[in-house]
């Protein structure tokens, strides 16, 4: 007996960014808001199309910066006040004009190390496996071709409503994407397998047609 996967999402592809920047506005106007897109090149317009918000990583280096530079300037107060005072040139200890350079250092050593750290958070990295890796064709992002994928978080996603309505949008192909990791099947050449690794017909939309 074959387990069925659980779904992660539908991908749709398409041939060039226009297709997809019309398709992701689409998408968004009908009330998807779970969904991504994946290109081989930055395509202009396309994250307010999806409706990404603003980045978070501004706050995070600042934040980051924030905390160097009270790190920076309370160990050398304390230092200074308190671990090991000494008289130099007659100043008061908490001379804090001496304390410029290193306050500095460390607030921008802490603000590029939120930078980088926050960035690989928020952008959910290192991703070994990703469910999109399921789909042969999802290698071609990287290179020639272009994807939106409406997950199935996503409150309004049904699987047979939202492939009909990604069939509208006229991609080249729609694949359900599985969560789990799949073993292709042993088949045939020409043949490809279904969410379940099961050899069948693949399901491809081309002029408002679907053929399996």
């Amino acid at each position: 007996m074959i387990r069925e996967p659980r779904v992660y999402g539908l991908l749709a592809e398409f041939p060039q960014p226009e297709d997809l920047l019309a398709a992701a506005a689409a998408a968004h106007s009908a009330g998807y808001r779970r969904m991504d897109a994946y290109t081989p090149f930055p395509v202009h317009g396309l994250s307010e199309a999806i409706g990404l918000r603003q980045t978070r990583l501004p706050l995070v280096v600042l934040v980051g910066g924030i905390i160097g530079a009270l790190a920076g300037f309370g160990m050398q107060y304390w230092y200074e006040t308190a671990h090991f005072p000494m008289n130099v040139g007659g100043r008061p200890h908490n001379s804090w004009p001496s304390f410029i350079v290193i306050t500095f250092e460390c607030t921008i050593l802490f603000a590029s190390l939120a930078c980088v750290l926050g960035m690989l958070a928020l952008n959910g990295l290192p991703q070994p496996y990703h469910p999109l890796f399921n789909v042969p064709s999802f290698e071609l992002a990287s290179r020639s071709h272009f994807f939106l994928c409406i997950e199935a978080r996503d409150p309004k996603f049904d699987v047979d409503q939202t492939r009909v309505f990604l069939q509208g949008l006229r991609p080249m192909s729609i694949s359900v994407v599985p969560t789990g990791r799949v073993k292709p099947a042993r088949r045939g050449p020409g043949v490809r397998a279904d969410p379940a690794g099961r050899p069948v017909g693949s399901e491809t939309t081309r002029g408002g047609t679907t053929t399996a």
